[in-house]
């Protein structure tokens, strides 16, 4: 399951999508029509911001906006950034993997077997689709 901040990231994100090429959008317009607690979504917003996603512009016109067209972002590259793994399990992480809480022989577990295909099938799925289908 998400987590809120992946949740908040992709409901705003979904926004900025369908105001591509219109200008910006200010956080409090994300925030009230996204039902997004402001102050997390000024958190999230920064962390997009860092990787490149989006970019914003001060003044009285300013806010947010995404720096490439919503085609060309991945879900993956989104929720990456909020989450530590898109494994379920620890020992099927493909960021931090841990023990394998079925077995002692991580080779020889099937059912690691089966939740690393689960992870791969996910995260090409993920790549593949783009803010464009939210």
């Amino acid at each position: 399951m998400f987590s809120m901040k992946t949740k908040y990231a992709l409901r705003a994100l979904s926004m900025l999508s369908r105001e591509y090429g219109n200008g910006t959008v200010s956080i409090t317009e994300i925030a009230e029509k996204e039902n997004i607690p402001k102050r997390f979504l000024v958190n999230i917003l920064q962390e997009l911001k860092t990787l490149g996603i989006v970019n914003s512009l001060m003044g009285k016109n300013g806010g947010y906006f995404l720096t490439q067209k919503p085609e060309k972002i991945s879900l993956l590259s989104v929720i990456q950034l909020c989450e530590q793994s898109i494994g379920l399990m620890d020992c099927v992480s493909e960021t931090h993997p841990g023990d394998c809480l079925f077995c002692k022989d991580l080779e020889t577990c099937k059912t690691r077997s089966v939740f690393t295909d689960i992870r791969d099938y996910t995260i090409r799925k993920l790549q593949e689709t783009t803010l464009l289908n939210i």
